[in-house]
């Protein structure tokens, strides 16, 4: 996977533009579907991400990129379920999530937010 560019709303992978947040699950690219996480949203001043979305669970490290100011809200129950998954939870502004995925390490998954 080749992360080409990165800047506010728009992030380009192997030629492919995205504006909207991605996941990244064994390799295959999907848009994020926050609808789940929503209803929580006036309590976090943002759309937070949440156990209630459908996470790429099946990896051994999930990067989540929180935007490029890093105010995507990561909630305590998907910390709490990555330790009971033994899955080591990255939480890095979208940027620095990038960086990381570059290297390329195996049995990584990631949730990137493009905007804030």
């Amino acid at each position: 996977m080749r992360f080409e560019e990165f800047s506010f709303g728009s992030l380009k992978i192997d030629g492919t533009a995205f504006d909207y947040d991605l996941v990244i699950d064994r390799g295959v690219i999907r848009k994020r579907k926050k609808k789940p996480s929503k209803k929580y949203r006036a309590d976090f001043g943002h759309t937070p991400l949440s156990v209630e979305e459908d996470l790429p669970w099946k990896c051994r490290r999930l990067v989540v990129g929180t935007g490029v100011n890093g105010a995507l809200p990561v909630m305590n129950e998907v910390m709490r379920e990555a330790e009971r998954r033994k899955v080591a939870l990255l939480i890095l502004p979208t940027a620095k999530a990038i960086e990381l995925l570059r290297d390329g390490p195996e049995e990584t998954n990631a949730v990137l937010h493009v905007t804030c």
